[in-house]
């Protein structure tokens, strides 16, 4: 085994591009692990608890680019090294083959120069979180609204961009804000919706999708879709683009109904997001996962749900005043739910538990959620009491994001390489404990090409090693995407159930089903 560690000084690219460029190393024979980071205090951590950290990655800078791969010798090193720098560079990739060989700008001040009157009016912003706050900083100074993909800036950063921003009527989404999607435009991860009249705002990336894509499956559309960031709700920010958002679609006349998607915002900030939101003549949907809203005495025109297929079917309703869709999605879900029980009569004796091995962060929430409700106690390395047990290996019941860091580190996101889920669905299998095994596929832009053509061996060869052992293995998915996306949410459905899952309309039909097996016993 060789490890090794290469360092470009000065060279920035964002997490999306390093993930696409590690999951290009990692298929070369030899490769063990692949990781990309910047060189920030945070990302020498992550490498150092992963057994990867070096001197030399000690000695590189907030604005330095680590390259760290573990091999079976040194020629493989060399080689996922070579490759590495020739798509940093720009080789064999979309880079190379620009139609046009006129420079790119290298700031905002220049790209505005070239804008030729084109009326550009938003910055997307992705560089070193210690560089991205006076970048953000620079395109509001320029009349930009800002999209901050950027994450590691400072808290106290992050509310001075925010509050100059408000003061010029000007929007921050982010940092750290994934998903978004403005006149129809997807911006980051997201997905191909139709346009309607919903409007959108959440501190949550994978929950935005989740719930754009069922108001699309249910015949209605977006908007716009806003996001955040996850600490825009915090009592340190105090929710400023979350109010100024809902403010911006209150004032839009073609937004008809607002969902707001969120986890529990802190007390003062969600007393000031409701009293907001009592002043509006539109209807609201409020989804804060996990918080019960039923003493705040809210009026007719908010309604509080807890799961994100409610979210959408409530904002669907309210703009039409019925949701024949959400019926019609039920009624499926009904039927998986009888096949799902069918299938528990063969568990052996001793399988008993949930083994959920999700990619989105939300949806790992919303499950624990609908568990907490059914009396099952799970444990999860992002647990939403953040008292219960955090373990990733240990029995009982489990439900993992493995989009977190503590499982990126050396590969991409499970979004964008199934790799790390593959192993996983393997390891479940072999646990004579484990009954039912839940898996989120995620689509849209960013994502892998095909997620579920890359599970469908693992879930066929688990369910074979499952039967050889005498015991069966129950195996539920549901994807988060559009017919429109690339990948094709038919196709992929379609690639899960041949493999043998039973393939659930919504995130929280999937978990819904899965917490009504075990709770049987």
């Amino acid at each position: 085994m060789s490890m090794s560690i290469r360092i470009r000084a000065n060279l920035y690219k964002d997490s999306v591009a390093l993930m696409r460029i590690a999951q290009a190393a990692l298929a070369l024979p030899g490769v063990r692990q692949a990781t990309l980071m910047m060189g920030t205090p945070a990302n020498k951590d992550i490498l150092a608890q992963a057994g990867l950290g070096s001197a030399q990655a000690d000695a590189a800078g907030p604005g330095d680019l680590m390259i760290v791969v573990d091999t079976d010798d040194a020629a493989a090193g060399e080689a996922a090294h070579a490759l590495c720098a020739r798509l940093l560079d720009g080789g064999d990739g979309p880079a190379a083959a620009r139609a046009s060989d006129a420079p790119l700008p290298h700031s905002i001040g220049t790209a505005l120069a070239d804008d030729a009157g084109r009326g550009t009016t938003l910055a997307q912003i992705s560089v070193p979180g210690a560089y991205a706050g006076a970048e953000a900083l620079k395109a509001l100074k320029s009349g930009l609204d800002v999209f901050l993909f950027s994450d590691n800036v400072p808290l106290a950063q992050e509310r001075a961009i925010k509050t100059l921003a408000q003061r010029k009527g000007l929007l921050v989404m982010g940092p750290d804000c994934g998903t978004a999607i403005l006149h129809g435009t997807p911006i980051g991860f997201a997905n191909r919706v139709r346009d309607g009249a919903i409007g959108l705002v959440g501190a949550s990336g994978t929950g935005l999708q989740e719930v754009t894509c069922q108001i699309h499956a249910m015949g209605e559309g977006v908007r716009h879709a806003i996001g955040t960031g996850g600490r825009d709700v915090s009592a340190d920010v105090g929710g400023i683009t979350m109010l100024q958002a809902i403010d911006l679609l209150a004032a839009d006349p073609q937004t008809q109904g607002i969902v707001i998607v969120s986890k529990p915002p802190a007390p003062e900030v969600t007393q000031r997001i409701l009293e907001r939101a009592r002043a509006i003549d539109k209807p609201f949907t409020v989804l804060f996962l996990g918080a019960d809203l039923s003493a705040a005495a809210l009026p007719p025109h908010i309604v509080p749900v807890k799961t994100l297929y409610q979210a959408a079917a409530q904002a669907v309703a309210a703009c039409r005043g019925s949701n024949a869709a959400a019926a019609d999605a039920a009624a499926a879900d009904a039927a998986i739910a009888h096949a799902a029980r069918d299938e528990a009569k063969r568990l052996a004796p001793g399988q008993r538990f949930l083994r959920a091995l999700y990619s989105g962060g939300t949806f790992c929430t919303e499950a624990q959620v609908l568990w907490r409700e059914r009396g099952l106690a799970v444990a999860s390395n992002v647990p939403i009491d953040k008292t219960g047990t955090a373990s990733a290996n240990g029995g009982g019941h489990v439900a993992l994001d493995l989009g977190s860091d503590e499982f990126t580190v050396g590969r991409p996101h499970p979004m964008i390489d199934p790799a790390p889920r593959v192993a996983r669905i393997t390891e479940e299998a072999r646990d004579a404990s484990a009954a039912v095994i839940i898996l989120d596929v995620v689509l849209g832009y960013a994502s892998h090409p095909d997620p579920a053509g890359a599970l469908a061996p693992a879930i066929v060869q688990a369910k074979a090693d499952c039967a050889r052992a005498g015991r069966h293995l129950v195996v539920i998915a549901f994807v988060c995407g559009t017919e429109d996306d690339v990948q094709r949410l038919s196709e992929q459905q379609a690639r899960l159930r041949e493999a043998g899952a039973l393939v659930a309309s919504s995130s929280t039909a999937a978990a819904i089903i899965a917490g009504d097996i075990v709770a049987r016993g």
